[in-house]
């Protein structure tokens, strides 16, 4: 079975133990000799890459009895052996994740520019859309104040001519008075015609 990284797995015991095989993988040290037998009195045979995964198959005393890739079954010191994966053998699948999580970052970054556009499309749409509201409302500003300055301009007109009305409407109204009164003034002077006596000659 396949294990996680972790540290070593440190196996000893001071009689033969039989155990079911199970998957580890050799440290990361640069070099591990393996042995013909459970001791450092017999002769090394070989040697084993650092990370490669091996086959536990009984462990006595400080060594650990291995299968190797190759079928080939040795020893090596149980201080040389983890049930974790090693790091050399962890590193394309990592390497796969890196690039992968690159790729979706990659992804969000560019549906982010994206949306970012989007946004800033639709600001500079408000914006231009306020500025036309502002432009109308200037325009209708303006219009408004010149309908109010022409209104005024008439308003003193009107005022004007009904003070020359009036002025007008006195100046009749005085004439009117003044000729009645100089009539009234001339006509009891005027001769009165002697009335004419029927009967006699």
């Amino acid at each position: 079975m396949g294990l996680g990284i972790t540290g070593s797995l440190m196996l000893g015991v001071s009689a033969p133990t039989a155990s079911a095989a199970e998957d580890h993988w050799v440290s990361d040290a640069l070099t591990t000799f393996v042995r013909s037998g459970p001791t450092d009195g017999y002769r090394i045979v070989g040697t084993v890459e650092a990370g490669q995964p091996v086959e536990l198959l009984e462990v006595q005393n400080d060594y650990s009895k291995i299968r190797t890739d190759s079928g080939d079954v040795v020893w090596l010191p149980s201080s040389e052996l983890q049930k974790t994966q090693s790091v050399n053998a962890r590193v394309p699948t990592l390497s796969a994740k890196v690039k992968s999580l690159t790729s979706r970052l990659d992804g969000i970054d560019q549906e982010w520019e994206t949306r970012v556009a989007d946004m800033k499309v639709g600001l500079e749409t408000r914006q231009a859309r306020i500025e036309e509201l502002e432009q109308a409302s200037n325009s209708q500003s303006s219009e408004l104040a010149e309908a109010r300055d022409k209104m005024g301009r008439m308003q003193a007109l009107l005022d004007t001519q009904k003070q020359d009305l009036l002025v007008r409407y006195f100046m009749y109204g005085g004439g009117v008075a003044g000729a009645g009164l100089l009539v009234g003034l001339i006509v009891p002077h005027l001769p009165r015609r002697k009335k004419k006596r029927h009967g006699f000659l």
